[in-house]
């Protein structure tokens, strides 16, 4: 709810424009001179300041001056039954937003206000998007030529300004916090804080705590009160990774969350209100889930509002080059030499399945350019990397998904030296999936 200061000297005024504004959907607070309501300006937040011309101890002109200097940002709206234009004018250098001449009808004054609200988002909109428009590849951080990723990227445009909850899923690696980041970044929550959290990388006695914070006692160690990621997020945006590892108790209470927009400490008695945007990631399929059992089905109804589904860098083979000039010129900046790729190291790369996706991708590329002395890098810079091609031999789907998956955790357990939870950490899973596949595939 918006809030607003009225400032006039005149008690009637101040009454029925409180009354006014209240009925309008605004809050009001309301000042009878111009230093009372400056200390109060700048002392609180408003979003809309409503301030005569002609007060005593303070007149409004030197109120809006001294408001500006002392960096106001509400939108001020002078009125005023002297003047006409010319004190208009005086009010807009001093850094007005408005002027509103008295008398005015009660619904010029709400409309007034509707119209300065709207022209303040259009502004913050158009600034948004030159930004976004002036960001380098490297900070928006998304690089697409396929038309499934386009397809992609104008959903999370169209779903970034709705506060709804968002279900993005893909294999790991495909980029769905990247995903999340962009939707963050083009909502009007941009300006407040992204947090994320993965699942699976917190010990489930841990992550309710984490979740939702607790309170001084509530188990030994808790020594002070501490918000939890739900806090945290308040007013910006909550991405819960790897949502379907998320154990079943808590998904009751996330549930909850969701619904109520309420949390509550761990040892707390009260509950507490919090305004995150949810975004959730998953690289399990999530109705398979729920017919197993593992996964609460009206928990999966409330997350699967919009889903945006990434498909595995295999089925968008447009993406590959892009990818790589752009992971090779990251890496040029960050190592401080010149770094690019022939034309035939790209066609390698095209040709290869890349099970681990985007990230195994640019693991590739930043081992070749540190071991190789070459500033071009060649086919043969890649020696190290896996060579799966899409001449993949015959099988059912379920048969090359199974040997890329083998194929991946081997290759990782390798280059980890048999550290299984670094293992878990390259291959982006919990270390508990890591057992899981190890013991199905039998790898030794």
């Amino acid at each position: 709810m918006k809030r607003v200061l009225v400032v006039d000297d005149e008690p009637g005024l101040r009454q029925s424009l409180g009354l006014l504004l209240t009925d309008a959907g605004y809050t009001v607070t309301a000042e009878q001179d111009g230093r009372r309501a400056l200390d109060r300006a700048t002392a609180e937040s408003f979003d809309l300041i409503l301030c005569d011309v002609r007060m005593p101890e303070m007149d409004g002109l030197t109120f809006v001056r001294n408001y500006r200097q002392r960096g106001g940002g509400a939108l001020v709206i002078v009125m005023s039954a002297y003047g006409g234009e010319d004190a208009a004018i005086a009010a807009m250098k001093e850094g007005a937003y408005d002027y509103l001449p008295k008398p005015f009808r009660p619904d010029e004054v709400v409309l007034t206000l509707r119209k300065a609200e709207e022209r303040e988002r259009l502004r913050q909109e158009v600034a948004g998007l030159r930004a976004q428009l002036a960001a380098s590849p490297a900070e928006r951080g998304l690089v697409a030529e396929s038309a499934a990723m386009r397809q992609a990227l104008a959903l999370v445009a169209r779903v970034a300004e709705h506060n709804t909850t968002v279900l993005i899923t893909g294999e790991s690696g495909t980029g769905k916090e990247v995903i999340a980041r962009a939707i963050h970044r083009a909502s009007p929550r941009a300006g407040q804080a992204f947090v994320g959290i993965n699942c699976a990388a917190i010990p489930e006695t841990l992550l309710e705590s984490e979740l939702f914070g607790y309170v001084r006692g509530a188990f030994t160690g808790a020594t002070g009160d501490k918000a939890g990621l739900f806090e945290q997020a308040n007013g910006g945006t909550l991405l819960l990774d790897e949502i379907g590892e998320l154990p079943f108790g808590l998904q009751a209470k996330l549930l909850r969350v969701l619904q109520e927009s309420e949390i509550r400490r761990v040892g707390d008695q009260k509950t507490r209100r919090v305004d995150a945007r949810v975004l959730v990631a998953t690289a399990r399929n999530l109705e398979a889930e729920v017919r197993g059992g593992r996964f609460r089905e009206d928990l999966f109804y409330r997350i699967n509002v919009v889903m945006i589904e990434l498909p595995p860098l295999r089925e968008r083979r447009a993406d590959i080059a892009p990818l790589a000039r752009h992971f090779a010129a990251t890496l040029a900046q960050r190592f401080g030499r010149l770094l690019s790729l022939s034309d035939d190291a790209i066609a390698w790369l095209e040709q290869q399945e890349w099970p681990g996706n985007v990230r195994e991708l640019e693991n590739a590329i930043e081992r070749a350019a540190v071991l190789s002395n070459h500033e071009t890098l060649a086919p043969g810079d890649f020696a190290h990397a896996p060579r799966t091609t899409h001449d993949a031999p015959a099988g059912t789907l379920k048969d090359l998904v199974e040997m890329a998956e083998r194929q991946a955790i081997t290759a990782a357990l390798e280059e980890s030296g048999g550290n299984r939870r670094e293992a878990a950490k390259r291959l982006g899973v919990s270390l508990r999936t890591l057992f899981y596949k190890i013991d199905r595939y039998g790898i030794t």
